[in-house]
């Protein structure tokens, strides 16, 4: 054995799981979202400062919104819904959107959260879950995209006028 060998001050890399391929799979996602699916969206911020929010209860009276950003995403149709109550039929459409997060993040400054809006086609939906599924290549540090799902919300809920 060689007395020249020293153990290294920190491990090496992973092969195949570095920063080049985490940005080369940014943009293959990237080009795949915009220009192969080709589906857009609206995303409606709440707007924290102009909302003025109760100092005690930490809840907005009036909601305000920011201006609309168009994101590019993957849309999933979740149909429709019918519950029959002591009120009647009622109808709900719901979709999940999947945002592609270091394009959100990182190239769109855009952090989603619940109570958001999204316009879709002529419809506007409620954001009413958050989800992060995937990960890349199993790295619990490094998730690939955000989930939402989202219901369609009735007229005069939300007036972007």
């Amino acid at each position: 054995m060689s007395d020249d060998w020293k153990q290294p001050e920190a491990p090496p890399p992973p092969l195949f799981l570095g920063e080049k391929e985490r940005n080369m799979v940014k943009q293959v996602n990237d080009e795949l979202i915009e220009r192969v699916i080709g589906q857009t969206v609206l995303y409606y911020p709440l707007s924290i400062e102009a909302s003025g929010f109760h100092p005690m209860y930490g809840e907005a009276i009036n909601k305000v919104f920011a201006d609309p950003v168009k994101v590019n995403v993957l849309v999933e149709w979740d149909g429709y819904q019918t519950e029959t109550t002591h009120l009647g039929v009622d109808r709900k459409s719901s979709i999940t959107v999947h945002f592609h997060k270091r394009r959100l993040f990182e190239d769109q400054d855009l952090y989603v959260t619940e109570g958001d809006f999204i316009l879709y086609g002529s419809a506007y939906y409620e954001i009413m879950t958050i989800n992060e599924p995937k990960q890349m290549f199993g790295q619990i540090d490094h998730m690939v995209e955000i989930s939402v799902k989202c219901v369609k919300t009735r007229k005069g809920i939300f007036d972007n006028g």
